[in-house]
C-alpha cells in the first residue's frame, strides 16, 4: 500500500514553501503526491437558468486555465524531482475540498501553507490552515 500525501497550492510563496516540503517528505518514504488546487466558487440558488449556464461556462475557462497557467508547469517541474506525482483542481470551499479530496485519494497526510492568498473573510473567519488542522481527519503539516 503505497503513502499518498496531499498538497495544497494556490500559488502563493507559502504554497510554494508546502511544495517543497511535501516534496521532501515524500522522496523520504516514496509516498505520492497529490497537488490540490481549489478554485473557490460559491453556488447562487437565486440565478435564472442563462446565468447558471454562463457560470458553468466561466468556470471550465477558469478550471483549463488553472491547469494551463499554474498546475501544468508546477506538475511538470516537480516531476524532474519526484516522479510520482499527481494532480487535482476543483472548484468549492478551500478546507470542504481538500479534505474531500483527501479523502477520495486516500491520503495519509495534508501539507499546506501557512498563508495563502487569504481575504477579509479568512482573518475574520479564520484561516485555511487552521481550520484543516481543527477538522481534517489525517494530520495536517502547517509549513511556515
Amino acid at each position: 500500500m503505497s503513502v499518498k500525501f496531499v498538497v495544497g497550492y494556490d500559488g502563493s510563496q507559502a504554497s510554494e514553501g508546502a511544495i517543497r516540503f511535501a516534496i521532501a517528505q515524500a522522496k523520504s518514504c516514496n509516498a505520492v503526491l497529490v497537488v490540490a488546487h481549489v478554485l473557490e466558487w460559491s453556488p447562487y440558488s437565486f440565478l435564472t437558468p442563462t446565468e447558471i449556464e454562463e457560470r458553468h461556462k466561466r468556470r471550465n475557462e477558469e478550471l483549463k486555465r488553472a491547469e494551463q497557467a499554474l498546475i501544468g508547469p508546477l506538475i511538470a517541474k516537480i516531476k524532474s524531482e519526484h516522479a510520482d506525482v499527481e494532480s487535482v483542481i476543483r472548484y468549492g470551499n478551500i478546507v470542504d475540498t481538500l479534505m474531500a479530496i483527501s479523502a477520495d485519494c486516500g491520503a495519509d497526510q495534508i501539507f499546506i501553507g501557512r498563508t495563502g492568498h487569504s481575504s477579509l473573510s479568512a482573518r475574520v473567519f479564520g484561516s485555511v490552515a487552521g481550520s484543516l488542522a481543527q477538522h481534517a481527519d489525517v494530520p495536517v503539516t502547517i509549513v511556515p
